[in-house]
């Protein structure tokens, strides 16, 4: 079975108010993006008997007698779960299961429409760790990949972390990984562009949440300079009161110079900005950076500084956005990372694998690399097969393949 994105006709005899049928996002989403088809004919008793009962009953014998068949004879090896439980919603927080929906059958949709990887999204009505954790591993059977979407911080961290721990599937927490993986591909291609290694610049992250935290990682994995990394209470630093774990860790890795104080007083001097806070900066706070200076103010829908500003005194700048150059946008990432690992049936997604990704993604910008193009973007039919191959490969290098 296979899912597929579809527009689905208005319903003559809805109830629903007049009045959504006057936004166009309504009509589109009636009756949901997404249905179940069947991938094989049943045109006769024949096709029954071999779709259903009595030929099934041979299937299921031999895959009970080896479970890997599970992944050669049923959908499992090509679907992934897109799994929520509606506390950290596309920026309307915590609107819950039900109204997570939405979200969750448009990632399902993207997944498909991108990559060609079909999903189920599944909204749980639960946000408790324990209870998380141990219903995704209740439905695990019948994935071959779960995607965590959209679950507040910092509890996302530990569910991935158990998740990653209890299954043999990949986990991937697309709000963490999705956002790192592209910001570090378009800061390659930023740091290319005004002539610097990742090794030479020091950057400012604003937001130590989900995102903010798995950008701040990668970057430390590929190699950048130094990184301050600042909550709503400012810096985080080695003996700042308060530190949750995450941020304790945090403090550890980061901040070499040991700047204390607020955002904008880290961004003196500094060569990149990457907002993930919702907070706002001014921008005689951009003007104080260094020359040649890289802002990538990504949270939406409203960048913490306007792009137009920010460009007055940085070199490149990005933000979450489409109608702004240089998107950086998950979409260029989780489907391909998911087809590439399922290709060769990984048991999990290392760095190696997200690191791989990224440079995937920087590569195909090449030779055409300019201030307002340092990322593919979303609708490049390149993406999706590079990352994808990328992937694939890094995983067998990485020794977590199966095939």
């Amino acid at each position: 079975m296979s899912l597929t994105g579809v527009a689905v006709a208005e319903e003559p005899n809805s109830t629903e108010p007049h009045s959504y049928d006057d936004d166009p996002a309504f009509p589109l989403h009636r009756g949901g993006k997404l249905e179940v088809r069947s991938t094989i004919p049943v045109r006769d008793k024949d096709d029954l008997s071999l779709a259903y009962t009595p030929g099934v009953a041979r299937v299921c014998t031999a895959i009970a007698d080896n479970p890997e068949l599970a992944y050669d004879y049923t959908w499992t090896s090509k679907v992934v779960a897109v799994v929520t439980d509606g506390t950290a919603v596309l920026g309307l927080g915590d609107i819950g299961p039900a109204a997570s929906m939405p979200v969750m059958e448009g990632k399902s949709l993207l997944f498909k429409e991108f990559a060609g990887v079909d999903s189920v999204p599944i909204a749980l009505n639960c946000t408790g760790v324990d209870e998380i954790v141990e219903t995704v591993i209740r439905l695990a059977p019948s994935f071959g990949g779960i995607n965590l979407e959209d679950i507040s911080a910092p509890r996302c961290f530990e569910i991935e972390d158990r998740l990653r721990a209890a299954l043999d599937i990949p986990v991937f927490h697309d709000d963490q990984h999705g956002t790192a993986i592209v910001a570090l591909a378009a800061l390659k291609n930023a740091a290319r562009l005004t002539g610097r290694p990742l090794s030479d610049l020091r950057a400012v992250v604003a937001g130590a949440g989900a995102s903010g935290v798995a950008v701040t990682r990668i970057l430390l994995n590929a190699g950048i300079g130094d990184i301050a990394v600042s909550d709503s209470k400012g810096l985080i630093y080695r003996g700042r009161d308060g530190l949750n774990p995450i941020k304790e860790a945090l403090a550890a890795d980061t901040n070499k110079a040991g700047l204390q104080g607020s955002t904008e007083e880290a961004l003196r001097g500094a060569d990149v900005f990457i907002g993930l806070s919702g907070s706002t900066v001014q921008e005689s706070s951009i003007a104080t950076m260094a020359d040649g200076a890289i802002v990538f103010a990504l949270s939406n829908p409203t960048p913490e500084v306007h792009p137009d500003v920010a460009r007055r005194h940085a070199q490149v700048v990005a933000t979450g956005r489409s109608d702004f150059p240089n998107q950086i946008n998950n979409v260029l990432a989780f489907p391909g990372i998911f087809k590439g690992a399922m290709q060769v049936r990984a048991h999990s997604i290392t760095e190696g694998m997200k690191l791989a990704a990224a440079d995937a993604l920087a590569g195909i910008v090449g030779d055409d690399l300019t201030a307002d193009y340092v990322i593919p973007g979303p609708f490049d039919e390149r993406v999706a097969p590079a990352v994808t191959s990328a992937v694939a490969e890094q995983a067998r290098a990485d020794g977590v393949n199966r095939i």
